[in-house]
């Protein structure tokens, strides 16, 4: 995978965590839990408006957006408790931030797994992220 192929956001976070040691990239992860957005006060008041991660042992809620510029806007909330799936949350919202519609559907469905975790955290997490992922494309796509 060259970096060309990968947006710049989501590249420098691969980059972070393949620069430190595996057993560091677990540490990095739970950070990136605690940088995760607040939810904009018009989903916080209305959580029916948001769709549920299935897919993940947390409850995991999103909103994908497109503004008048085409650029994609991913909200996500994830319990404070579970701060692995979080922190996938916080990486995917900050990752993508800035995008078009194009070039998120461009992120390779195995980003989750192009981050080094797959010692550090299970397969099911793995899962779990990956289905946030597909369900944000899923959205654009019935959107466009």
């Amino acid at each position: 995978m060259t970096d060309s192929l990968l947006a710049p956001n989501l590249a420098e976070i691969r980059d972070e965590f393949l620069a430190v040691e595996e057993r560091s990239r677990l540490q990095l992860l739970l950070e990136f839990s605690d940088e995760l957005p607040d939810l904009p006060e018009r989903y916080r008041d209305h959580p029916d408006l948001m769709e549920r991660v299935l897919e993940c042992q947390a409850p995991v809620f999103f909103f994908v957006e497109v503004d008048e510029d085409g650029i994609v806007h991913l909200f996500a909330t994830a319990p404070e408790e579970a701060p692995t799936t979080r922190g996938f949350a916080s990486i995917l919202v900050q990752g993508l931030a800035g995008l078009t519609v194009d070039e998120v559907l461009a992120v390779p469905d195995d980003f989750p797994q192009m981050i080094g975790l797959s010692r550090a955290v299970s397969p099911l997490r793995l899962r779990g992220m990956s289905a946030l992922l597909g369900r944000t494309k899923r959205r654009l796509r019935e959107l466009a």
